[in-house]
């Protein structure tokens, strides 16, 4: 492991732990409860954290993915494949506190609105992205391939995050873009700034784990090709 790899991993944990707590002091203590929603509306924090991060980490693979169709290297498998996971993570934590949301706003589960259903057709395209890294057969075919699958994906994402201007739902509520508050389509000024903070962590999150993922795809490639050496080895 490189020297830089484990500078970088100090620095990212050493401001991520702190980061962590002034969050969740922001969300739980200093941030107002909402007047209709309660203390379930703090939910929303995370909720919107986690799909800001699921929408980076899968623009980072449609990043990886076109460079791979151009010329597939390790290195780019590797980044796109991490990044997709962390994606799909992040994709189900924003289902999952989306549908508590909805359950406690909406006095529903799920319903067929177009920003979740947009969201799952996202979730599902990059759940099949995994599954395509994991065919066997030629290491440069599956590259091509599941980039295929990783662009289009990449090209959903602008359509999740347009759907509820474009379809002009009532159900959603847009964070950002028009509304009574400009800066922040009506959250008041406080909520604004934990919401931002806590994205803010997020993200240095998926930086630590995109990091940490790299590093132990990178040594698990090693290894495998150090066992197959020694196989051959064995076998001549």
């Amino acid at each position: 492991m490189k020297p830089t790899s484990n500078l970088l991993d100090r620095v990212l944990f050493y401001l991520l732990v702190p980061a962590f707590f002034i969050s969740l002091y922001l969300v739980f203590v200093w941030s107002p409860i909402e007047k209709q929603m309660g203390v379930t509306q703090k939910i929303f924090y995370f909720h919107v954290g986690s799909a800001w991060v699921a929408f980076l980490a899968f623009f980072v693979v449609g990043f990886y993915s076109v460079l791979t169709l151009k010329k597939p290297t390790e290195d780019r498998f590797i980044k796109a494949g991490v990044s997709a996971e962390i994606g799909v993570l992040f994709t189900t934590i924003t289902l999952i506190t989306g549908m508590i949301w909805g359950k406690s706003a909406w006095n529903t589960w799920w319903t067929w609105e177009p920003r979740l259903v947009t969201t799952l057709i996202l979730w599902f395209i990059y759940v099949a992205y995994l599954f395509v890294r994991k065919m066997e057969g030629s290491w440069e075919k599956i590259a091509k391939l599941s980039s295929v699958f990783g662009i289009i994906g990449c090209l959903n994402v602008p359509i999740v995050f347009m759907a509820i201007r474009w379809w002009n739902t009532k159900l959603h509520p847009v964070v950002f873009g028009e509304g009574k508050n400009q800066s922040g389509g009506g959250i008041e000024p406080d909520m604004l700034v934990t919401l931002l903070f806590c994205i803010g962590t997020i993200t240095l999150l998926y930086s630590f784990l995109m990091n940490k993922g790299t590093q132990i795809e990178k040594m698990r490639l090693q290894l495998k090709k150090a066992k197959n050496k020694a196989i051959e080895r064995l076998a001549s």
